[in-house]
C-alpha cells in the first residue's frame, strides 16, 4: 500500500506541481506553518483533488516516516476527461452508454460495478470528486482489471456533468426503487447515461430532477432493495439486450 502514498509536505507539493494523479490528501488538523501555506498555495485551482483534515494519529497509523502533517494517495488509474471521451464515442459511430455513480463509497461495490460496466461495453464511468470510493488495489482487484481498461472521469460538479451530457444529446436515466416505470419499458437504444445511487441514500434529489426518465427494477420478493453492484448489472445488460 505504501507505494501509493506520498509522505511529507514538500513531497506532496512537488507531486502537485508535477501534475501527478492524486486521489486525495490528508492533512493534520491544526497545521498552519509556513510550509503548510505553501501547500495550500499549490492546491489552488486543483478542485478535482479532495483533501481533508484528520488527527495526527491517523497519519501516524499510515506511516512511521516523517510525514510533516501531510499524506497524499496517488491514484492507481489515470482519470479521463468527460468531454473528450464523449466526443470520441460519437466520432467513432458508437451510441454512447455512460454510467454515473452517485456516492458509491464501498470499494468492492465500485470494483464490481466497473467489472459489469466493462463487460456491458460502457464507454466510461463518471464519479464525483468527493464522496466516492477510492480507486485502490481492492477496487481494481474486484473489478478483475476492468478499471485498467474502462475510463473513469472524476467531476467536481456532477450537476454540470449531467447538464453537459443532456446538451450533447444523451437521455439521463435514473434508476431507483421509488418510481413506477420499469427498466423494460425504457428505450436504451438511444445515447444514454444511467445514474445509480448509493444503497444508503439513493440518488441525490438534485440529480433526479435533472433526469429525463426514472426507472426501477421489478422485485417481487419481500426484500425491497438490491445490492447496487447487482442492480447496476441488471440495468446495464437490459441496455445490452436492447442494443443487440
Amino acid at each position: 500500500m505504501e507505494e501509493h502514498l506520498i509522505f511529507g509536505i514538500r513531497a506532496v507539493i512537488e507531486a502537485l506541481n508535477a501534475g501527478k494523479d492524486i486521489d486525495k490528501i490528508l492533512l493534520q488538523k491544526g497545521l498552519n506553518n509556513e510550509l503548510f501555506q505553501q501547500l495550500r498555495k499549490a492546491l489552488r485551482g486543483k478542485d478535482h483533488i479532495p483533501f481533508q483534515f484528520v488527527p495526527v494519529e491517523k497519519l501516524n497509523r499510515l506511516t512511521d516516516k516523517n510525514h510533516q502533517g501531510a499524506v497524499a494517495y496517488l491514484t492507481e488509474i489515470t482519470y479521463s476527461d468527460t468531454e473528450d471521451l464523449l466526443t470520441r464515442a460519437f466520432e467513432s459511430g458508437r451510441i454512447p452508454l455512460v454510467l454515473i455513480l452517485d456516492r458509491i463509497t464501498d470499494v468492492r461495490n465500485f470494483g464490481a460495478i466497473a467489472r459489469s460496466a466493462e463487460c456491458a461495453g460502457v464507454d466510461f464511468i463518471i464519479i464525483p470528486t468527493r464522496g466516492s470510493a477510492q480507486i485502490n488495489g481492492d477496487a481494481i482487484k474486484t473489478s478483475a482489471g476492468a478499471l485498467h481498461r474502462l475510463p473513469v472521469c472524476r467531476e467536481d460538479n456532477l450537476k454540470n456533468a449531467i447538464t453537459y451530457l443532456k446538451e450533447s444529446g444523451l437521455q439521463i436515466i435514473a434508476c431507483h426503487e421509488k418510481t413506477e416505470q420499469l427498466i423494460y419499458d425504457c428505450d436504451f437504444t438511444q445515447p444514454t447515461a444511467i445514474i445509480m445511487g448509493s444503497e444508503e441514500n439513493g440518488i441525490s434529489g438534485e440529480y433526479l430532477k435533472r433526469s429525463d426518465i426514472q426507472v426501477k427494477i421489478p422485485m417481487p420478493g419481500t426484500i425491497a432493495s438490491l445490492n447496487v453492484s447487482v442492480a447496476s448489472g441488471i440495468v446495464l445488460f437490459e441496455a445490452v439486450k436492447q442494443r443487440l
